[in-house]
């Protein structure tokens, strides 16, 4: 069965560079980015992995943990995050799993669930649907989805702008617009109405259509 948003994450026990983690466990109360790769040693992966290094304290700040999975041993991947730093500039502080007999990627519908095989053998190509991106809540709730091509190196900084988006959203009343970033004007929900609105904001909304009702961001 296919994932969507709102489903409960998979939970898995798995072995990482940083040892072995139960997921939801190592999730704790807080957020999670799980962000897969194709293979190690492979160059628009070695570019993301050091970037997601040299941001992770902005994911620390939203009480986000981050992990990264790659369909090779812990061993190969002690080797490429040596590239990894080198390449990046900053070292790698967060787990990468060792999804050596595919269980992580199966149960996160990157490989159909009959995909045959383990990790020795397969090359980034016949791993190329490997290239996702999941947020999950502390609900243990999978909250947003993206899968990449292979030549397309991924957009973090969206993904940033994206739990900054659903961390507020989660805790008001309100959607985020078009492009929206952290301290610009919010949609004020359809559930809420005028006399609801009031109480809420009482200084007031902008009111372009009666559907689509902007405010100051709350908090």
């Amino acid at each position: 069965m296919s994932l969507r948003i709102n489903d409960q994450a998979p939970n898995f026990q798995v072995e990482t560079t940083q040892g072995k983690i139960d997921f939801h466990e190592w999730i704790g109360d807080g957020w999670a980015v799980l962000f897969s790769h194709p293979k190690d040693f492979t160059p628009v992966c070695t570019t993301e992995l050091g970037y997601m290094a040299n941001i992770q304290p902005e994911f620390e700040k939203r009480n986000t943990k981050i992990i990264a999975l790659s369909i090779d041993s812990t061993g190969d991947h002690d080797n490429w995050l040596k590239d990894v730093e080198d390449v990046g500039g900053s070292a790698v502080n967060y787990p990468v799993i060792a999804d050596t007999d595919l269980k992580v990627a199966k149960l996160y519908n990157m490989f159909p669930a009959d995909e045959t095989g383990a990790a020795e053998g397969r090359t980034a190509m016949t791993n190329a649907t490997v290239r996702s991106v999941f947020v999950i809540g502390p609900d243990k709730n999978i909250k947003l989805m993206i899968v990449y091509p292979m030549t397309t190196g991924r957009n973090f900084d969206e993904i940033l702008r994206v739990i900054d988006s659903m961390q507020l959203t989660a805790k008001h009343k309100v959607a985020t617009p078009v492009n929206w970033q952290q301290g610009e004007d919010v949609i004020i929900v359809p559930g809420v109405n005028n006399e609801e609105a009031k109480k809420i904001y009482p200084d007031g909304w902008e009111t372009l259509t009666p559907y689509l009702r902007k405010v100051k961001q709350p908090g």
